[in-house]
């Protein structure tokens, strides 16, 4: 088990090669296969991707919960992971035959959707939860890295125009495949693996479909937007939509790496008797909140001219889509702290359930309204809407266990520096070659960004100072 600063490093790097690797190639795969191209990859991955999290149940949250209570004790630990995986299996196999059926009787475009099987194939090898709940980071980083540069450079070799959309298409899924199985024989080593126990393995059930039904809701504004806007627009504007997801998941890669490191430790600390978490909780909302509103309104400010130069002629349309999405992990990164140090690790599953539903129910109701007359505003229009109500559900139905009014008021200095900074950055205007002006436009908005927050929280800095010294100690 290592520190908190270094795992949140291990899965910081994790979260942002995963995202890294794209932001590589994109430039190259919108030139080289087109937002049709990108599209019709994007459309059959959405898809596949339900059959993944049917495999998958809420294993992702409640096998990291589990296992990082049961991770002292080695005969309990093989148990637990025997018990859970048995299930992940028999799934992954039925989920994988119904999804060939889908492929030859439902499948858009066929030979996309029946390459992506190989992706729904890796559902049934990903033992990620495990390694997470024991707090190995280092291990998972060391296999993802190996994997995604053979991908990397199997892209800029292989993928040379717009009919090469397939073999792109075989590359990131075999490579979904490759990074699970390979990690598989590191399990051994860490537990003894037992007959599963079927008592035992129906006691999982429930509290598993519980947290699935969140994973299931959650999808619904995180992948639902793309099928729905294949079905109600075109694949281009599925290829916008996700050219632009590829780049807002930079700040939503920093939160998730925060959460996923401290789900597990603070489910281990009150298994252990520990309760008081405040201070802790502080540091997170500061931390995650400085960070993603630095870098949403920092890429909004810049987009004009980050756009054009990164992804080529006939992306305009991702400009606008930036100024609606990334706002959205502004509540994003403020309900990830609440939802993975707070509701998952205290067991109150109901409310995280109850929130992403309703922020499912939004996100479906303003695509239907809106994606048919704005296309991919629409379903960036509903991200955002939906990514408010859950923070907002989430923050009222804890604030009698948690000083959330304090979190809020201590959180609007990082977004009045982010505010300001999108402002003044937006309204400068320069003659110089585009890269050039991208350069200059961010480290101007760094120095205001910067500049504005201290003015904003100093009368305030013995407050700030004392939580980030929080830091220190974890």
């Amino acid at each position: 088990m290592g520190s908190i600063k270094k795992n949140f490093f291990y899965n910081v790097f994790y979260q942002l090669l995963i995202i890294a690797i794209p932001l590589i190639t994109t430039p190259y795969v919108s030139r080289t296969i087109g937002a049709e191209g990108v599209g019709i990859y994007s459309y059959a991955y959405s898809v596949a991707n339900y059959f993944v999290l049917f495999t998958m149940l809420g294993i992702n949250n409640y096998g990291n919960r589990t296992v990082a209570i049961t991770r002292d004790d080695r005969t309990a630990l093989s148990r637990t992971f025997s018990d859970l995986y048995v299930t992940q299996f028999v799934l992954g196999v039925l989920f994988a035959c119904l999804y060939i059926v889908y492929c030859f009787k439902f499948a858009s475009d066929f030979y996309a959707s029946i390459i992506l099987g190989l992706y729904v194939i890796s559902g049934i090898f990903d033992v990620n939860w495990f390694f997470n709940g024991l707090e190995e980071f280092k291990l998972t980083i060391i296999r993802n890295t190996l994997v995604k540069l053979i991908c990397t450079a199997a892209i800029f070799v292989l993928v040379k125009n717009r009919t090469d959309v397939y073999k792109y298409c075989i590359i990131l899924a075999s490579s979904n495949l490759l990074s699970q199985v390979v990690l598989l024989p590191f399990v051994n080593k860490r537990i003894d693996f037992v007959q599963p126990s079927y008592q035992k393995v129906k006691e999982h059930i429930r509290p598993n479909i519980m947290l699935f039904s969140t994973v299931l809701a959650v999808s619904l504004f995180k992948i639902m937007d793309k099928i729905m806007l294949g079905l109600l627009s075109d694949k281009v504007q599925v290829g916008f939509y996700e050219s632009a997801e590829k780049v807002i998941n930079i700040p939503i890669a920093f939160v998730a790496a925060l959460g996923a490191v401290m789900l597990p430790r603070i489910t281990n600390m009150i298994a252990n008797g520990e309760k008081d978490h405040d201070e802790t909780m502080q540091a997170s909302i500061i931390f995650a909140m400085t960070l993603s509103t630095a870098l949403c309104f920092g890429i909004m400010a810049v987009a004009d001219v980050f756009v054009p130069l990164f992804y080529g002629e006939g992306f305009e349309a991702c400009i606008g889509l930036f100024e609606i999405l990334l706002p959205s992990c502004v509540f994003l990164a403020f309900a990830n702290v609440i939802r993975t140090q707070y509701l998952l690790p205290h067991k109150m599953d109901n409310i995280y359930i109850i929130s992403a539903f309703m922020g499912a129910g939004v996100n479906i109701v303003t695509n239907l309204l809106l994606i048919p007359h704005i296309q991919a505003r629409g379903a960036a229009i509903g991200t955002l809407i939906s990514e408010f109500v859950v923070c907002i559900f989430q923050s009222y139905h804890v604030h009698k266990r948690m000083p959330i009014k304090k979190y809020a008021f201590q959180s609007l200095p990082m977004i009045v520096a982010g505010v300001v900074m999108f402002v003044c950055v937006r309204r400068i205007s320069l003659s110089y070659h585009v890269g050039v002006t991208l350069m200059i436009k961010v480290g101007i908005g760094i120095i205001i960004y910067i500049t504005t927050l201290l003015i904003s929280c100093f009368p305030y800095r013995k407050t700030y100072l004392n939580i980030l010294s929080n830091l220190k100690h974890v």
